[in-house]
């Protein structure tokens, strides 16, 4: 299995973090509630926000742009692009005292990998707080044009004939994803797995950052990939592959990025973390609606942001989904959602599921406190706080949103994580 330890050369700061996570820990008891002081300004004029050049980001976009950062009173906040999910988490641990970043659009999975040390140097934990989930649906698994005569789709079985007389032609099969245990390597697990192709012994997984998906598809570097917009669609416009699905077809309305920040920034900060967290679900909102998408869609292209064609944002910003073989969408219900049906809560449910994901490809040790450690990280209190500040309507009460079912039958029950393990063949869950 590849793991991606990314870029480590500015990591010797870090020898405070085990600290650090004392320190969080001492703040989330003497504040148990939350930080948040009603009425006060916040403490500190920005933040420093790292993003990868995906869709999803967009909220930190247009938070930026139209000014929503500096509303709340956090005008010198930066929106900083991140060369690859590594560079992103080792910013965080860094931090901005040592040149790093205070938060970021994130893989719903990595603050929990970053707080509980299993992607960190020497295994250091460096506590995180999921703020607010960015985004529902809109990843997407793409396959080389070598497959297309297969149209490979939901169904991975004709998938595996095709990969097995690859490899008995001394050929190497791989599939791309962007972290370890981050969100599209579970999604591509989970669907190679549903078909019988095991992930870590009939395909080599590798680790790409998403700007550079299409071009290692191109040179003919993998096989398969699983990654956000706007790359699956470019893939499509330069003639090198297509989209086999798109991943709310695994699961409708599925979670998948997080605004996350520093644990330690958030507890000495609280006020600022609230103006951010509103700027943020501020700017959800004007993304979610219709009549702001083709301006959305420019926006995400810009140079500073994803620096694409707005061709390769705009269809399937707007619900279009050409599959680049033959079979058009239009309207899908698998758009990418940011603010309707609750899509910006960050469930702890939601969380719960990646973490035993997580389990089940050896990220996390069977015998892991999961309900304690999202109990630690997810921050929904924090949400419905700034929730309140912003007069939302309906704001969720239950930190779980019930059962989920899987495309392949397969059933979630958030008060019974096990015996979802046990259907997959894993036996210990705590």
């Amino acid at each position: 299995m590849t793991i991606d330890h990314g870029n480590t050369t500015r990591r010797g700061i870090i020898k405070g973090a085990a600290a650090a996570l004392a320190l969080a820990g001492a703040a989330r008891a003497a504040l148990p509630g939350g930080a948040f002081a009603q009425g006060a300004g916040p403490e500190v004029k920005g933040a420093k926000l790292g993003f990868i050049a995906l869709t999803d980001a967009a909220p930190l976009f247009v938070a930026k742009e139209k000014g929503i950062f500096a509303k709340y009173g956090m005008p010198d906040t930066e929106v900083l692009k991140q060369a690859s999910w590594g560079t992103t988490r080792d910013n965080l641990v860094l931090g901005s005292e040592g040149n790093g970043i205070d938060g970021a659009h994130i893989l719903t999975p990595m603050p929990y990998l970053i707080s509980a040390g299993r992607v960190t140097q020497n295994n250091v934990p460096v506590p995180m707080y999921i703020m607010a989930r960015l985004n529902l649906n809109g990843q997407c698994i793409s396959i080389s044009k070598e497959y297309i005569d297969q149209k490979i789709g939901l169904d991975t079985k004709p998938f595996k004939v095709a990969l097995e007389a690859k490899k008995a032609s001394g050929k190497a099969v791989k599939a791309a994803m962007t972290f370890p245990g981050g969100t599209h390597d579970l999604w591509i697990r989970y669907w190679l797995a549903a078909g019988g192709i095991d992930p870590d012994k009939d395909i080599e997984t590798i680790v790409v950052p998403p700007p550079q998906m299409v071009a290692n598809m191109k040179v003919g570097t993998m096989d398969c990939f699983c990654v956000c917009e706007p790359w699956n669609e470019q893939l499509i416009h330069q003639g090198i592959g297509y989209t086999a699905v798109t991943t709310g077809e695994l699961w409708k309305d599925h979670p998948e990025k997080a605004f996350a920040m520093r644990a330690a920034w958030v507890d000495k900060y609280p006020n600022a973390a609230k103006a951010l967290l509103m700027a943020v679900m501020e700017a959800q909102q004007w993304c979610e609606k219709p009549e702001n998408r083709d301006e959305l869609a420019a926006i995400v292209a810009k140079r500073q942001w994803i620096n694409v064609p707005v061709a390769d944002v705009i269809d399937r910003m707007k619900g279009k989904f050409d599959y680049g073989t033959g079979k058009v969408v239009e309207n899908s219900p698998f758009t990418m959602k940011f603010w309707a049906d609750n899509a910006s809560y960050p469930y702890q449910s939601h969380d719960l599921w990646f973490l035993t994901e997580d389990i089940r490809w050896g990220k996390f040790d069977p015998t892991t406190d999961t309900k304690a450690l999202v109990g630690k990280v997810n921050r929904e209190d924090l949400w419905r706080e700034a929730a309140k500040a912003l007069g939302v309507a309906s704001i969720p009460t239950s930190t779980s949103r019930g059962v989920e079912t899987m495309f392949d039958g397969k059933v979630f029950d958030p008060a019974n994580p096990a015996a979802y393990l046990s259907s997959l063949g894993i036996k210990k869950v705590a």
